[in-house]
C-alpha cells in the first residue's frame, strides 16, 4: 500500500528521521492559513500516489500566504498521472546545501534488503541510473544481522562526508533501516535527503510502500487507506477477496493461482501481447467469485478480448464453465473471451462449454495456443 508524503512523513518522524513542519490543506483558503502560521517561505505540494509532481506542476514554492493560496487553487484538481489532487501539504522552507538520494527497498533477486544512496538528490533515481550510474552506491543487508556499523561508514564515506553532516547522514540511514524493518515496508525512499545551510540533515520528501500482506500487523497504517483515490477496478476485487492488479495492456488475464496467473502474463508477452491486468481468483472459486471476476477484468475499457486460464485442483472445471456462463449472462458481456481449462473435471467444463457456448467464447486446449488466440481477437479490436 502506497502512503501520501505526509502519512510516510510522520511513520518516518515516529522512527526519528527529522521533517520540516508541514500542514496539510484541502482548500485554497486553508492552503492560506498555513502559509500565515508556518511564516516565510512554504512550498505547497500536491499529495499524489504517483512521482512526477514537480514536472507536472504540483509542487510550487511561493513567498507569502496569497501566493499559497494562489497556489493550492492552481493545484487542487489537477490530474497528475492520473491521479487527481484532493489535497496538498503547505510544508515551511529551508536554506539547502546540497541534496542526496536515500531509499531502502526489497531486492527479490537477492532475497536481501538493498540501500540506495547518492549525491545527486532532486530527480528520479532512473534518470540517475541512466545518466551517471557511478554516482549511485548499492549495498545489500543480510536480514538477520541487520544493518551494521561499517556499511553505514561504507555509505558516509562514498559520498566524502565528514563530521557532524557525516553523523547525520548515518544516523538517518539506521532510522530509515530500522523503520524499513519495523513498518513492514517494500520501499522507504528520500529523495532529496537534504544538509541545510546549518548542518542539519532533513527528509524533504518522502515515499512509503507498505507490504499489503503485513496490513494485519498495523491496523494503524491500514486505515491510512484512501478508499477514493483507489482504483475502482482494484477496489471491488479487494472487497470481493480477489488478488488484481491493473496493467497497461489490452488483453484482460483471469487464472486460479498466482504462480499460473504470472505464467499467463509471460505467455501472453510471449504470444505479442501486452497484459490489461492480473486477476487470481484463488483456489476453490465458485460460480458467483467467477462471475465478479470477469465482470471487474471487463469493466476496464481497455480490455479487447479476456484470456481465461484455470487449471482445476481445488477448483473444478464444470464450476469454472459455469461461472463463466453465468457472468456472461449477467453482465452481458460481449468482448471476445478465450478459454482454456484443464485438470481436475476439464472434460466436464470443456463439454459444458461446448454445448452452451456464445458466439464470443472460444476454446484452446493449450495455454500458449489460448493466448495467441487472445492476441489475436485484441488486436482485431476484440471483433
Amino acid at each position: 500500500m502506497d502512503l501520501y508524503e505526509h502519512q510516510g512523513k510522520e511513520l518516518l518522524r515516529e522512527h526519528g528521521l527529522e521533517t520540516l513542519q508541514g500542514i496539510v490543506a484541502e482548500t485554497p483558503e486553508e492552503a492560506r492559513a498555513a502559509a500565515e502560521k508556518l511564516g516565510g517561505p512554504v512550498a505547497v505540494k500536491a499529495q499524489v500516489l504517483t512521482g512526477g509532481r514537480g514536472k507536472a506542476g504540483g509542487i510550487k514554492v511561493v513567498h507569502s500566504p496569497d501566493e499559497a493560496e494562489e497556489a493550492a487553487r492552481q493545484i487542487l484538481g489537477m490530474d497528475i498521472r492520473g491521479h487527481t489532487v484532493r489535497k496538498v501539504l503547505v510544508e515551511g522552507g529551508a536554506e539547502i546545501e546540497s541534496e542526496m538520494y536515500l531509499s531502502v527497498t526489497v531486492d527479490r533477486e537477492a532475497k536481501q534488503p538493498l540501500i540506495l544512496f547518492s549525491t545527486e538528490g532532486g530527480v528520479e533515481i532512473e534518470e540517475v541510473a541512466e545518466t551517471n550510474p557511478g554516482a549511485i552506491v548499492r549495498l545489500h543487508v543480510d536480514p538477520l544481522i541487520g544493518l551494521q556499523p561499517y556499511q553505514i561508514r561504507e555509505i558516509t564515506f562514498s559520498a566524502d562526508l565528514s563530521g557532524d553532516t557525516a553523523k547525520g547522514v548515518g544516523k538517518t540511514l539506521q532510522n530509515l533501516y530500522s523503520a524499513f524493518q519495523k513498518l513492514d515496508a517494500s520501499l522507504v525512499e528520500i529523495n532529496p535527503l537534504v544538509v541545510t545551510a546549518d548542518g542539519k540533515v532533513l527528509t524533504l520528501d518522502s515515499k512509503v510502500t507498505v507490504d499489503n500482506s503485513s496490513l494485519y500487523r498495523h491496523k494503524d497504517i491500514a486505515d491510512l487507506h484512501d478508499v477514493e483515490a483507489a482504483d475502482p477496478e482494484e477496489q471491488r476485487a479487494q472487497e470481493a477477496g480477489l488478488q488484481y492488479v491493473k496493467l497497461e495492456g489490452d488483453v484482460g488475464i483471469l487464472g486460479n493461482g498466482a504462480g499460473l496467473v504470472m505464467s499467463t502474463l509471460d505467455v501472453v508477452a510471449q504470444a505479442g501481447g501486452e497484459p490489461a491486468n492480473f486477476c487470481d481468483v484463488g483456489g476453490g472459486a465458485d460460480a458467483e467469485k467467477i462471475s465478479t471476476a470477469l465482470d471487474i477484468v471487463t469493466s476496464n475499457r481497455q480490455v479487447k478480448s479476456v484470456l481465461f486460464n484455470i487449471f482445476g485442483g481445488i477448483t473444478r472445471g464444470d464450476e469454472v464453465a459455469r461461472g463463466l456462463l453465468s457472468a456472461i449472462e449477467q453482465t452481458d458481456i460481449s468482448l471476445p473471451i478465450v478459454v482454456r481449462l484443464d485438470g481436475t473435471n476439464a472434460e466436464e467444463g470443456r463439454q459444458i462449454l461446448a454445448e452452451n457456448t456464445p458466439p464470443n467464447v472460444h476454446t484452446e486446449e493449450t495455454m500458449l495456443d489460448a493466448a495467441r488466440r487472445a492476441v489475436e481477437l485484441a488486436k482485431d479490436g476484440g471483433q
